[in-house]
């Protein structure tokens, strides 16, 4: 069973962990003239939305898989942050481990993250870091285009946890169904959202909604979720997420 760990990144980057042939290095936003590691696969190659990397972030990595990818597994790590073995260990997942904990779950997915909505639920904490509108939304095309998601929506929006990153590992046979459902949507809502209303951390909005959306389909789908550490190789930013927690006096002004 063929199995490739794309790691996505929008520049040059090193790891101090030993990689294995399963990793394969994706660079996003190559149509905006990102450049990346040499011999990096390029997601303005085959069937693309690389020009939409600025507001649709690793998206367009994950939609370049979707549509170009042959591998039976397929699994997303960023160039600053992997799936690793266990907390200690720091040592990149290997092709067995990762087939082995597919014998017996669905899907693999970063720690859940208990504190990432800082004691709100994820319906309050996107809506305070990013846009509530876009929040409703979504909801309302849910409604409208896949209403069996409505209620796996709405529990999501009521939960203080989830998972976090735009990181998983699965068979792509069944992470296609998320692909197919995901880009719907993201689209129908591109065009209904002016992202220049929004500072830049904020125009990428849609990697931001992914994020979330990502709980909502494997709670519809009742999957069986296998948790693995993730390590992280560089500090956050922590001055571009202070720069987005809030939307501007302005953006408020210009919707009255």
């Amino acid at each position: 069973m063929k199995v490739n760990m794309y790691i996505l990144s929008h520049k040059p980057y090193k790891i101090p962990l030993k990689k294995s042939s399963i990793y394969k290095d994706l660079l996003l936003g190559a149509d905006l003239g990102n450049k990346g590691n040499e011999n990096s696969l390029l997601d303005n190659s085959g069937v693309n939305i690389s020009s939409k990397n600025k507001s649709f972030c690793e998206l367009t990595g994950i939609y370049w898989i979707w549509k170009n990818s042959n591998a039976d597994v397929v699994g997303i790590d960023h160039y600053r942050r992997f799936f690793v073995e266990t907390n200690t260990s720091k040592e990149l997942l290997t092709k067995k481990s990762i087939l082995n904990a597919l014998e017996n779950n669905d899907i693999i997915l970063p720690k859940r993250n208990k504190n990432v909505f800082t004691g709100k639920t994820a319906a309050q904490f996107f809506g305070n870091e990013h846009d509530p509108l876009v929040w409703t939304l979504c909801r309302d095309w849910i409604k409208k285009n896949t209403p069996d998601y409505l209620d796996d929506f709405d529990w999501f929006s009521r939960e203080k946890d989830g998972y976090v990153f735009n990181m998983f590992i699965g068979k792509k046979e069944l992470l296609n169904n998320y692909f197919e459902w995901l880009f719907l949507l993201l689209f129908s809502l591109e065009k209904e959202i002016d992202l220049s209303i929004y500072d830049k951390y904020n125009q990428r909005m849609y990697g931001f909604l992914a994020e979330r959306l990502l709980n909502v389909w494997v709670h519809h789908n009742r999957l069986k979720v296998k948790e693995f550490p993730v390590y992280f190789t560089e500090k956050p930013n922590f001055r571009e997420k202070l720069k987005g927690k809030l939307i501007s006096l302005n953006n408020w002004i210009l919707r009255l």
